[in-house]
């Protein structure tokens, strides 16, 4: 199989729960929810693209308009599917409206000569603690193994945020540097755990 280089399409990815998927405009409220949000942003850089503009449909415009043909970044919504309901028939459904916008996928740090990404997401609060994480994490990671070019995957977190050290360490990350010092915007260097995969 010929693998794709990594900006030659937005992935469309899904498991049975959740998509990720090029975000949409009607995603613009939740976004900007989300981004409101201190407690969804305490562990985070200070930089997201996602908070450069006030008017978060001009963010996602920006997000495939921009950073995506700069090779900057690819942002993928995560939307949930749901909880299947059953039919009169007793069978299982889901709803098919596509899902829910939660959150988002994102790639960056893209370098090409050694065929490296980084991967970071970022959950509204009312999906924490449903695995949808863990889950994007494992899409992100078959897509980029499984079609692309990549051969090294790297993350980052604050030493503090141990449930996204477990959903790393769930998807096999390594974590290969311990405590350093990296510039997130804040006054004073964030120490982060550097992961790899």
């Amino acid at each position: 199989m010929t693998m794709k280089k990594l900006f030659d399409e937005i992935p469309f990815l899904e498991n049975d729960k959740i998509i990720l998927k090029r975000m949409e405009d009607a995603d613009a409220p939740e976004l900007e929810r989300m981004t409101r949000s201190d407690r969804v942003y305490r562990y985070l850089p200070t930089f997201l693209y996602e908070q450069k503009y006030e008017d978060k449909h001009d963010v996602i415009r920006l997000f495939y308009e921009e950073c995506f043909p700069a090779k900057e970044g690819i942002f993928l919504g995560i939307y949930w599917k749901g909880e299947p309901s059953t039919g009169e028939d007793g069978m299982r459904y889901r709803d098919g409206s596509g899902g829910v916008f939660c959150g988002i996928a994102e790639f960056y740090g893209f370098r090409d000569p050694v065929h490296k990404i980084s991967i970071g997401y970022r959950l509204l609060e009312e999906y924490w603690g449903r695995g949808i994480a863990s889950m994007a994490v494992s899409l992100m990671v078959d897509y980029l193994y499984g079609q692309t070019e990549i051969e090294i995957i790297t993350a980052s977190t604050m030493i503090e945020n141990q449930a996204s050290a477990g959903v790393l360490r769930k998807n096999d990350f390594a974590l290969v540097h311990s405590n350093v010092g990296e510039d997130w915007g804040y006054p004073e260097p964030t120490m982060v755990d550097k992961w790899i995969r």
